[in-house]
């Protein structure tokens, strides 16, 4: 095995580690917003981009790049979403093939409820995964991560 193959196969155990942690981190998500407020991780994903907007809302194709889904799962979340009365569709005013997506009053108030769930939730998961040697380098990486301060 060359220099070359040694570095596929660290980048692919790295890849694999990723996952691993994504997968246990979602799957405590999933059930805890399940249980608390009977919402999927990427509902609440959907919710969370929407409340970021302060108020604004959001193009379908910027939703589905924020929910990491394609339109097509994009249009049918946000159908799901809407009939359950959490976001509403919004025709652009200047282009009328342009569909904007915001909360409802209601959606924010599901989200709301639902954000100290999922930050505890997720503060668990990464707990208990920098409990496992394999993973705890990753969680050390996320927690040295700088968060965007505001525009200068």
């Amino acid at each position: 095995m060359g220099i070359g193959d040694d570095a596929v196969q660290v980048r692919a155990q790295g890849w694999r580690t990723l996952a691993a942690l994504h997968s246990l981190i979602e799957a405590e998500l999933e059930r805890s917003l399940q249980a608390a407020a009977g919402l999927s991780v990427v509902e609440y994903t959907v919710l969370d981009a929407l409340d970021r907007q302060d108020g604004w809302h959001m193009r379908m194709q910027q939703l589905a790049r924020a929910a990491a889904l394609s339109p097509s799962a994009t249009t049918r979340l946000v159908t799901r979403l809407e009939d359950r009365g959490l976001l509403s569709r919004v025709l652009c005013a200047d282009d009328r093939r342009g569909i904007y997506t915001e909360l409802t009053p209601r959606g924010r108030e599901l989200y709301l409820s639902a954000r100290p769930v999922h930050d505890e939730t997720l503060e668990r998961a990464l707990g208990e995964a920098e409990r496992r040697p394999e993973l705890a380098p990753l969680v050390e990486a996320l927690h040295g991560v700088a968060l965007p301060g505001p525009a200068r």
